[in-house]
């Protein structure tokens, strides 16, 4: 059974950091495209950022401050995604997920992605 599972979540004060974790059981993450969403309240879920099979990254939400950090650790099998200068703006679900196949380039579209994460909550407040 394919899977993933995200981890790292949590209440953190504004300003603050975060490293979120998205761990694949049955398949092996460095051959597949790896993205990060989040669905904040009353929004769609949108991109965040994303890891290629090549280890290439794209970061979706155009953070001049360089908020969001993807990477890979294919020892581990997880991607992880780094989020720095925490708002309460940020607080969403964040889920991770990858296509079935392999060498699927980057997309911010959560229609080119099969596998899905249950979310790890991540709540920025004071």
């Amino acid at each position: 059974q394919l899977t993933l599972v995200e981890s790292g979540g949590g209440l953190v004060q504004p300003g603050g950091s975060l490293t979120l974790s998205c761990s694949g059981s049955g398949f092996t993450l460095d051959y597949h495209t790896t993205t990060w969403f989040r669905r904040a309240p009353g929004k769609e879920r949108e991109g965040v950022a994303c890891i290629d099979d090549r280890g290439v990254t794209t970061n979706f939400r155009n953070s001049a401050k360089g908020q969001f950090t993807i990477s890979r650790d294919n020892a581990k099998n997880t991607v992880y995604l780094q989020i720095d200068s925490l708002e309460p703006e940020d607080t969403a679900v964040y889920f991770c997920a990858a296509p079935i196949f392999r060498d699927v380039p980057c997309s911010g579209s959560e229609l080119d992605y099969d596998y899905w994460g249950q979310g790890t909550q991540v709540t920025v407040s004071s």
